[in-house]
């Protein structure tokens, strides 16, 4: 632990990080979108062949998940204005959040009921679609709603797949390859959440659990898949393919807030807010929103403080070089998705000089963002998702964050602004879970 106070000092926020206590963390490196693409490897070309895939896959999707019917087989989220929720933190806070709040659903989003639906989903049609070519599964022009077929279901059994998970990962992979044909296997932490580890259960998915953390069940994951010629490993620490799932989001958001009639450009700015545990969904998200938005979002996560990984990573530069325990945090957190002591390398390099910064906040508050919500709303999300709403609060009562309005020559143009939550979880939680959370 000692190894790092030097560089722990070089910034005030890392010596509060240290102590656990909530913190703002705006990113000194953070430049204009042109600059920060320059030697990135990845762009909008693919960005657009991730959502031309998706699209290839709807029609099965559309087969095995009727609830994706309405939007033609693809997996979306509706993105919906949360006024009562707004005017309930205005009365709690020292000032008043302008603009409007609104929330994305990934909450709420088909198979997985997380925002892993998007790159955890992706990743394996991907890998479906590689093998679909390798071996000629389907004619030329064929649609991939044959890949239902008994003979091709039959052939993907003889295929592994295997991911680490603190949970919704875990969910959206296992589902999605259990329901394809495929033998599936997914490492958890022992902190995942029970009733995520029955519910992969009863899809016939081997659940394997860990007494270590998150990065103990990827790594033993990692090392079971390498061993097996037919495996194919999920790596959510270094994955593009799930990057580039999220990433499609991007575009999707500004077809929503079009339809909104709600305008993102020099004097109407966006801001989001997105939960984060090992980086790739905020990460993927942010990228997306970036090729479309370009300076005019301004992308935050919110971390648990006892487990902000990505904060520490980039803030040190050292990215997964650097762990929450490595500073004597503990990694544990009742944000089960969040529970990640070291960050996505990959992630960080790429979020380097796009991301605006981070917020940290306390498993407590999320509980109580998660009542107010319901009581406001009627919307419940799992706690982690509710970590997003640290990030309005932190626009009003953090100087930091006024600063960083000012030195962007925000100030003037929040009375125009868009605040968009992120939920990230919470459709798929059993009710009495939902009971017990909602009266901790």
């Amino acid at each position: 632990m000692g190894n790092f106070d030097g560089i722990l000092k070089k910034d005030s926020v890392l010596e509060q990080v240290k102590q656990a206590e909530e913190v703002v963390w705006i990113n000194p490196e953070k430049t204009s979108f042109e600059d920060s693409m320059q030697g990135c490897g990845l762009g909008q070309k693919d960005i657009d062949e991730a959502e031309q895939r998706l699209l290839r896959f709807a029609p099965l999707i559309q087969k095995y998940f009727p609830e994706t019917q309405e939007l033609n087989g693809l997996i979306e989220s509706p993105l919906v204005e949360i006024p009562s929720m707004k005017q309930f933190l205005n009365e709690k806070l020292e000032g008043e959040l302008e603009g409007r709040l609104l929330l994305k659903e990934d909450s709420h989003l088909a198979i997985a009921g997380s925002v892993k639906a998007r790159g955890g989903i992706y990743e394996v049609l991907k890998h479906t679609e590689d093998l679909i070519l390798e071996y000629g599964l389907l004619k030329t022009g064929e649609s991939y709603e044959r890949l239902g077929d008994p003979d091709i279901r039959q052939f993907f059994g003889a295929y592994t797949i295997q991911v680490g998970s603190t949970g919704n990962l875990g969910l959206s992979i296992g589902i999605i390859s259990a329901v394809l044909g495929y033998h599936v296997i997914v490492h958890m932490s022992a902190d995942a959440k029970q009733w995520k580890k029955e519910l992969l259960r009863s899809y016939g998915v081997d659940v394997r659990e860990y007494q270590g953390d998150y990065g103990e069940a990827v790594k033993r994951g990692r090392a079971l898949s390498d061993a097996g010629a037919k495996s194919y490993f999920v790596d959510d620490e270094n994955s593009r393919n799930l990057f580039m799932g999220y990433s499609v989001a991007g575009k999707r958001l500004q077809k929503q807030l079009e339809e909104m009639q709600i305008n993102v450009d020099e004097d109407h700015p966006l801001f989001v807010y997105i939960p984060c545990g090992v980086g790739g969904a905020p990460g993927g998200i942010s990228f997306g929103l970036k090729h479309v938005f370009q300076n005019h979002v301004h992308c935050f996560f919110v971390e648990p403080v006892q487990a902000p990984c990505m904060l520490l990573g980039m803030a040190t530069g050292l990215n997964n070089e650097i762990s929450v325990q490595d500073i004597g945090l503990s990694g544990k957190t009742q944000a089960d998705g969040l529970a990640v002591g070291r960050p996505s390398a990959f992630v960080g390099s790429v979020m380097k000089k796009m991301l605006s910064g981070e917020m940290t906040v306390n498993d407590e508050k999320l509980y109580d963002y998660m009542r107010n919500l319901l009581d406001t709303e009627g919307i419940f999300l799992e706690p982690s998702a509710c970590a997003a709403f640290q990030g309005p609060v932190c626009i009003v009562n953090n100087t930091k964050m006024k600063q960083y309005l000012a030195e962007n020559a925000l100030t003037e143009k929040m009375k125009n602004a868009v605040h968009i939550a992120w939920a990230t979880g919470g459709s798929l939680v059993p009710e009495e879970i939902r009971e017990e959370y909602i009266h901790l």
